[in-house]
């Protein structure tokens, strides 16, 4: 099983504040991590290269790309620009996001024409808060949609599912799936891009609990949720859905601060939870996929649980034990 890790130079620049918990150490944990457990060793290492244009414009308003990439231009060291509350640019941002955007389009690319089975994206910024026309939550280009707008490229995709596990709910993506690919029965052969998502609710943004749309599955579950809930969810609720929709790729949205040591959410998931939830997604991806499956980095901001939970996460995409 071959699985690429897309990484690149360009995410340890971008940074919003010495105190901001979305910062370039969590990289470092993850490499740390996966270099101390030998699951690097597994891994076919890639370079991100950045998005174009054209790819970020089948997700996103033209007028927002132009802004994102004029407004660090003038920055220097160490001066900030705030797009909203706790979601700031400086003077690396605007390149970091490309790469970011860039990388999940070339793993998709990867997979799609069997250069590799599986892979997983350590990006900085991640994506998916970020709407057609607005940056929030650490977010300024939705990468994951980026990826699926870039599968549905390949002559041999047709269905995508993306699958988005962080605590937080995927606004952005909600938002860019409700409008690039609007709602088709699936059932009958209609929709392009199926999103499913479980979030804490109610809980930042504030969004999700009451879409209504066949190509959405949103699942909402409260504070202090724990393993067996989250996991009864996904089986109820998700699989069945994937199951019908028969997808021919999938991407996943994979935040780890769910996890007990996260203080970004009050969920209580432990390490052999998401352990789990990714061995079910590579069975759903060998079900329905021939295997094909991208991953992309999005919260998790307790280091030492990020690091285990994203090793185990790729060990279960290279079917390691």
């Amino acid at each position: 099983m071959s699985v690429g890790y897309v990484t690149s130079p360009t995410y340890m620049q971008h940074e919003m504040g010495a105190h901001h918990p979305e910062r370039p150490g969590r990289l470092s944990a993850i490499n740390d991590r996966l270099i101390a457990t030998g699951t690097d060793a597994l891994l076919v290492h890639v370079e991100a290269v950045p998005a174009d244009i054209a790819q970020l414009e089948r997700v996103h308003d033209s007028r927002y790309i132009a802004r994102i990439l004029s407004v660090g231009a003038d920055l220097s060291d160490g001066e900030y620009a705030r797009l909203d509350p706790d979601t700031s640019m400086n003077q690396y941002t605007a390149t970091a996001a490309l790469h970011a955007a860039g990388g999940v389009a070339q793993a998709v690319d990867a997979v799609t024409a069997g250069n590799l089975d599986r892979a997983f994206c350590a990006v900085r910024p991640p994506g998916h808060h970020a709407c057609r026309d607005r940056a929030m939550g650490f977010c300024f280009f939705n990468n994951v949609a980026v990826g699926a707008a870039q599968a549905l490229l390949s002559p041999n995709i047709n269905r995508v599912a993306i699958v988005d596990f962080d605590v937080h709910h995927g606004n952005g993506t909600e938002d860019i799936v409700q409008h690039t690919w609007p709602e088709r029965r699936f059932d009958e052969g209609g929709a392009d891009v199926l999103f499913c998502s479980t979030f804490q609710h109610p809980f930042y943004p504030y969004s999700g609990a009451d879409t209504v749309a066949d190509n959405i599955v949103n699942v909402p579950l409260p504070a202090f949720t724990r393993g067996d809930a989250f996991r009864e969810a996904i089986a109820s609720k998700w699989l069945p859905a994937l199951d019908a929709f028969a997808p021919d790729l999938l991407i996943v949205s994979a935040g780890f601060d769910g996890h007990a040591a996260d203080e970004m959410s009050q969920w209580l998931l432990q390490d052999a939870d998401y352990a789990w939830v990714s061995r079910t997604l590579c069975e759903v991806a060998d079900k329905h996929a021939g295997g094909r499956l991208v991953s992309c980095l999005e919260g998790g901001y307790e280091r030492a649980s990020l690091g285990r939970c994203v090793d185990l996460h790729i060990r279960a995409l290279a079917g390691a034990s």
